[in-house]
């Protein structure tokens, strides 16, 4: 393992929950390096293996917004795996690691000899984590897979957007950021599982299996009662009033579904007269007149704030908030008191802030130690530390074996 780090901000990584994992971090694009991110924010100690060149081919600089916020807090080997020094070298490396995290086309990992199978023998110890398209077998285990593709396949689009619009997408990655942190939780389940038997193995997801079970609720109403949900929009599938309102500056979200969140809403509106509406006087009721309700609503909180109503809305006790964009988010004060924006410095931009962690441990604060590495930066040290004497390095050099400066 390496020696205890002598830097004050790297010295803090030994006081995290992970401190003293070894993690190789095999990941491309955005699921997998989503699942390194919290090991990384805890902890541990995050190899990203690169190819020699440019690195893994994400798009965007690689000091851009993405990768910074992406690959903070990890050392850089760049090695050549199809290379025969490289790879034996990498064997090396990957015997003193406690975890490795892959991404890969399933027949890539095969290909190079790097597949749990070819690993497992060589560290009984380590845990190998997948995320894949479709899943690690089955007819579809072959094919590669993006987000969009899943959230299509999965169900997703043809319940997002409004009716009648045709299918529509998230606006987020949200299969690659789901697989990415299911993974995450499944590594820490199988460590805890570790400390009982001694013995690693395998955990996998993939963004079709994070789709599906991302549509819960939606997923359970077919799977039990035979409905096929249908596009909502802005409204709730199955409570009303939930959804988005005009106000006189900007929209806001209202959920007074409940019996008795609607009789405060009407009181709250100044309109207890449509408690008196035969029609509205149960959910189901209210449901069926959907349209209707959501016109009357709206003619009332078109006339005043979203502040107006915020705060009227809060005091009644009734959820609600605005709906903000991008830069709205981060001046909320919500947002600002809970630290989202996490300062830290880049050797190129200097100081910039990336998303915060958010799973907070009282007590441990995981803030900032070590910037993206450039490809093959720690080179050196790594090879160092699994065994390889500086002639041994200067080899894999020599064979072109290894990438960065």
């Amino acid at each position: 393992m390496p020696e205890a780090p002598t830097d004050p901000k790297l010295m803090a990584e030994t006081r995290l929950p992970l401190a003293g994992l070894r993690v190789l971090d095999l990941t491309l694009a955005r699921a997998g390096p989503t699942c390194v991110r919290h090991l990384a924010d805890w902890g541990a100690d995050i190899i990203r293996v690169e190819p020699p060149g440019q690195g893994d081919g994400l798009g965007g600089a690689r000091d851009g917004f993405d990768q910074v916020n992406l690959h903070r807090n990890k050392r850089g080997l760049s090695i050549d795996l199809k290379n025969p020094a490289g790879l034996a070298a990498f064997l090396k490396v990957a015997a003193t690691a406690d975890i490795l995290v892959e991404n890969m086309r399933m027949q890539v990992k095969h290909r190079l000899k790097i597949a749990y199978d070819d690993l497992k023998d060589l560290n009984p110890r380590l845990i190998y984590a997948s995320i894949s398209g479709f899943g690690q077998t089955g007819p579809y285990s072959k094919r590669g897979g993006v987000d969009q593709i899943a959230q299509g396949m999965g169900g997703l689009m043809t319940i997002t957007g409004e009716p009648d619009r045709g299918p529509m997408r998230v606006g987020i990655p949200i299969n690659d950021l789901t697989a990415g942190n299911l993974l995450a939780m499944g590594i820490m389940m199988k460590l805890y599982d570790r400390e009982r038997t001694g013995r690693g193995g395998y955990v996998h997801t993939s963004l079709l299996e994070a789709q599906v079970f991302m549509l819960d609720f939606q997923a359970s109403r077919f799977l039990m009662d035979g409905e096929v949900a249908g596009q909502a929009g802005n409204d709730h599938p199955v409570n009303i009033p939930m959804g988005v309102f005009p106000t006189k500056d900007k929209p806001i979200n209202i959920a007074a579904s409940s019996a008795k969140l609607w009789t405060n809403f009407c009181k709250a509106a100044g309109h207890e007269e449509w408690l008196e509406v035969e029609e509205w006087k149960t959910n189901g009721g209210r449901s069926k007149d959907r349209k209707r309700i959501n016109q009357v609503i709206a003619e009332v909180t078109k006339q005043q704030s979203s502040e107006y109503w915020i705060d009227k809305l809060e005091e009644a006790g009734i959820p609600c908030g605005p709906v903000n964009n991008i830069r709205e988010v981060f001046e909320d004060p919500q947002v600002q008191h809970l630290e989202m924006a996490m300062p830290m410095q880049h050797r190129t931009r200097g100081d910039i802030k990336v998303v915060a962690q958010p799973v907070n441990i009282e007590g441990v604060d995981t803030g900032f130690y070590r910037d993206m590495p450039n490809l093959g930066e720690h080179n050196d040290e790594i090879l160092a530390e699994a065994g390889l004497t500086p002639a041994d390095i200067a080899e894999l050099k020599a064979k072109g074996a290894l990438g960065g400066a």
